[in-house]
């Protein structure tokens, strides 16, 4: 069994954080945020050079985003995720689209599946919110081919989306121990994750944009749809859930470009192609 970087793992009870986290990705519906993100899979299978026939896995998969893109393209593609209910979401994606898909439950931090069992392996904004980061990269390394190619999208500390879940920790702070996700969107985390096993990594800066009627548009969407979000603002006070609307708003009115009243703000992420070493 491939073993990567776990020098530095904290003493967590992950077991405990996943529970939490499988919780809120439950919570509301993250396929009305995760289908406006298709563009994200389309672009990541042309990074990884995608070839018709080759075999697919999408981890932590959501809605399905990759796996649809990677069907498209005629990959032999199996779809993962720990949520059975996006999985569903998923299935019914391909199914109205008449895409062949095999989806599984799975967790990525105990795949499933054999031993350099498939050419491609991939995940949008997914794997990157795995508690255990080091167990994480390990699976994602032992499934994947040598010679084959590992696709990941993350945001980046620097991001939006990475400047939001700072602001959520200011009102809910995060696990003690747990590293932050958007460690996934650094150079330097992803050579401590996939050094040992990566022939090359190669990361390229990307940006996401995200486009709502507002910005309170945008709050209402992810307050209702988006679990983590969802579950934030329910863990807070009144006041409590004013003061974070508040810098919400505030982190939105800095990075909005729209000029109009619509919310048009870009997103950096690191859109990231591992080969795996032979």
């Amino acid at each position: 069994m491939l073993t990567l970087n776990t020098a530095s793992r904290p003493s967590v009870d992950f077991t405990a954080v996943k529970d939490r986290q499988r919780s809120a990705w439950s919570t509301g519906d993250y396929a009305v945020i995760g289908t406006t993100l298709q563009i994200v899979g389309e672009l990541l299978c042309e990074a990884v050079d995608l070839r018709p026939g080759e075999t697919v896995l999408d981890v932590a998969a959501g809605n399905g985003n990759a796996s649809l893109a990677a069907a498209r393209r005629w990959g032999e593609v199996t779809s993962t995720d720990y949520v059975p209910a996006l999985l569903q979401r998923a299935q019914l994606r391909a199914s109205a689209e008449g895409l062949s898909v095999r989806f599984e439950h799975a967790d990525a931090e105990d795949l499933p599946f054999s031993d350099a069992e498939f050419d491609v392996v991939l995940s949008t904004f997914g794997v990157m919110f795995t508690p255990d980061q080091e167990k994480a990269a390990a699976e994602l390394a032992r499934v994947c081919k040598p010679g084959g190619r590992i696709g990941l999208a993350n945001w980046t500390p620097g991001s939006f989306i990475g400047q939001v879940f700072r602001t959520i920790g200011k009102y809910i702070p995060p696990a003690a121990g747990v590293r932050s996700p958007s460690l996934w969107g650094t150079a330097g985390r992803l050579t401590e994750l996939f050094g040992a096993a990566a022939q090359e990594i190669h990361a390229t800066s990307r940006e996401f944009t995200f486009r709502y009627r507002s910005p309170a548009h945008w709050i209402e969407v992810f307050r209702t749809y988006y679990g983590p979000m969802n579950k934030a603002f329910g863990a807070l006070d009144a006041g409590q859930q004013t003061a974070f609307t508040r810098d919400l708003l505030a982190l939105m009115e800095s990075g909005n470009r729209s000029g109009d009243g619509t919310l048009v703000l870009p997103s950096e992420y690191l859109e990231i192609v591992i080969t795996r070493a032979r």
